[in-house]
């Protein structure tokens, strides 16, 4: 098999499964005591049990990542992929099953450990997962064997891709809201759940004949939309700050932040799709489709588009449907989920430890395709931000040509083992984002080497340093050339103070010749510093500072904008206004001041960086700046 390892892999497993499966298929010689060694060599079974302490460890490892970092590093699919193989082998030793499968919880746990907890009334499950026609089919199959029936009616409902919630109201009032956790008890997130816009605090009362349940644990999702998703990616980008890969991971990261006002300032949302407890048991619904109607009367956000069907060709045309549908919804999905509508049935059906036996999840396949990794390109951001960045050979993926993907930070580059010369899977996270997921290392160059990701800016030669607690690399120098072109450039922006006539080629021009080592340094401009410079005359020149003298004038908030202030945008920009009239003065803010306008975190980020000397002497020089020259 030589340079095709994934192939070698696979053959050494089934191998493995093959020997492990005839130790118990091979029944003992007569009047003896089992013995598994006289059947086979003791060898395969070993290898198989190393195997399975290997996958419990990888999937301990990406439960950490998923759900509670909400920082995935492998696809849903490959993720499955590995959960599928160790029951397969835990299989083997149906014995021991108990022992081999000890460990994580199944379901994953998303409980971060600085949030109250909560026991859910009734157990918070997960969904057993389809990636096939086949799969799904033998799903309904089974399902009809078990009801012992030939047909049921079955309701089909976008997956929607975000981080599993319950909310409970009480008396119709929203009294908490806790994730999943590890399907027994989840973390007590309500301060920030009550943010929502479109989550009412009380439900619509219903007629005197279909009261308000006492009490009744709503099953939802809360997700990002699209759009919502776009915006705070410009904002991070803007602000030189790593983006986010997918709106799963942002949704899942802000309904765990510690501050309400930033999960508002995030616009997260909610749907609800399903119920848990519901007292008194009589208020409970008795279909799918009652609840959805419910809800939705209850004045909840909730499914609005579900599908009938009642037989295997209607069940796969709905889920084709919403596959198809899906690049046109406002939010992301990354598949459909089946359910019996019927209660009553659904309680013959009952459950597994894990899921449900009467729902299941339909996967979609995400866009993909394969190309070369011709090279990989960094990037300093204004803030010293290195970011490495794929430079492929074209390739058409999702209706449009991909010649370059961000990498998003050493650690991934690490982790994949990217090379230049491979052949790299790219996909793209709801169209948008296309990032390398895999390496097909059957492919790879035999005189491939590994990438060393530099350990000094390739702008200033800094040493870079990466920050306790972050995966971004950083040229920690302020006068680094390209972090200070891209300051220049933020600056005079249009979001920023925007002087006209200052463009990318005349800041390149400034630098070089050392006319500016600070944007403060902007309005010391001379009309002898500017004709110096190639193409500049005196009536140019004169022209380029009465632009720079009318950027003292701008609305404060404007000027602060361009500053790029780490995690201060256009809207924070303007709340700072309104507590400081003065560069200066809030070149002072205290911890203590800052927490009510901008939030905790925002807070302790611009203490920290306005505790930097070099920051707060621009801050007070662009102070006197805008006094008069």
């Amino acid at each position: 098999l030589g340079r095709r390892p994934a192939l070698a892999h696979t053959a050494v497993l089934a191998f493995l499964l093959l020997s492990a499966a005839a130790l118990r298929a091979v029944p003992p010689p007569p009047d003896t005591a089992p013995a598994p060694t006289a059947a086979a060599p003791a060898a395969p079974a070993t290898e198989v049990r190393a195997r399975i302490v290997a996958l419990r460890a990888e999937i301990a490892h990406h439960d950490e990542l998923y759900f509670r970092q909400a920082a995935p590093e492998i696809s849903d699919a490959a993720y499955d992929a590995l959960k599928r193989e160790l029951a397969a082998l835990v299989g083997c030793f149906p014995a021991e099953a108990a022992t081999l499968t000890a460990g994580p919880a199944p379901l994953g746990d998303d409980r971060a450990g600085d949030f109250p907890t909560y026991r859910h009334r009734e157990p918070m499950l997960g969904l057993d997962k389809t990636y096939a026609k086949a799969e799904l089919r033998t799903w309904h199959r089974q399902l009809l064997a078990r009801l012992g029936r030939h047909d049921a009616t079955l309701v089909v409902e976008p997956k929607y891709d975000g981080l599993a919630i319950s909310v409970t109201y009480e008396q119709g009032q929203l009294v908490r809201a806790v994730t999943r956790g590890d399907g027994a008890e989840g973390d007590d997130i309500t301060a920030n759940v009550r943010t929502i816009r479109t989550l009412p605090a009380t439900l619509q009362s219903g007629s005197s004949r279909e009261p308000l349940p006492a009490r009744i644990e709503l099953r939802g999702e809360l997700y990002i939309s699209w759009a919502e998703f776009a915006r705070l990616n410009r904002a991070l980008e803007a602000d030189d700050e790593p983006v986010f890969a997918h709106p799963r991971n942002l949704a899942a990261g802000t309904a765990k932040l510690h501050d309400p006002a930033e999960v508002a300032a995030r616009k997260l949302e909610i749907v609800f799709y399903g119920w848990g407890a519901c007292e008194p048991a009589a208020a409970a619904p008795t279909s799918q489709r009652n609840f959805l109607a419910q809800a939705k009367a209850w004045g909840l956000p909730t499914i609005e588009s579900p599908k009938l069907a009642h037989s295997a060709g209607e069940l796969w045309s709905a889920v084709q449907k919403f596959d198809r549908e899906r690049a046109e919804l406002p939010f992301p999905v990354d598949g459909a989920v089946v359910k019996v509508d019927s209660v009553p049935l659904r309680r013959l059906l009952g459950e597994t430890d894990q899921a449900p036996r009467w729902a299941v999840a339909y996967k979609f396949a995400p866009d993909r395709a394969t190309t070369l990794l011709l090279g990989i390109t960094i990037q300093v951001g204004r803030t010293g931000l290195l970011t490495p960045v794929a430079e492929l050979a074209p390739v058409a993926l999702a209706g449009s040509k991909i010649t370059r993907a961000t990498i998003h930070n050493r650690d991934t580059i690490e982790r994949l083992d990217l090379r230049i010369g491979d052949t790299v899977v790219l996909e793209k996270a709801g169209s948008i984002i296309p990032q390398i997921t895999s390496v097909d290392r059957s492919l790879r160059p035999a005189d491939s080497t590994p990438y060393l990701f530099p350990d000094k800016c390739p702008a200033c030669d800094t040493a870079v340093v990466q920050l306790p607690g972050e995966s971004a690399i950083r040229c920690p120098n302020t006068a680094c050339p390209t972090q200070l072109q891209r300051r220049l450039e933020h600056f005079a922006g249009k979001t920023g103070v925007d002087i006209d006539g200052l463009g990318p080629v005349t800041v390149t021009m400034l630098i070089d010749r050392a006319l500016i080592r600070d944007v403060a340094d902007l309005y010391h401009l001379r009309r002898s510093d500017l004709i110096t410079l190639p193409g500049y005359g005196e009536k140019s020149a004169d022209a380029l500072l009465s632009a720079i003298d009318r950027s003292r004038h701008v609305t404060l908030w404007r000027l602060i904008n361009g500053l790029g202030l780490p995690r201060v945008g256009m809207a924070t920009a303007k709340k700072l206004t309104q507590h400081f009239d003065r560069l200066d003065r809030l070149a002072d803010a205290t911890y203590g001041e800052l927490i009510p306008i901008v939030g905790n975190a925002t807070a302790r980020v611009l203490i920290a960086y306005l505790a930097e000397p070099p920051h707060r002497a621009t801050l007070i020089a662009l102070a006197a700046a805008r006094a008069g020259p």
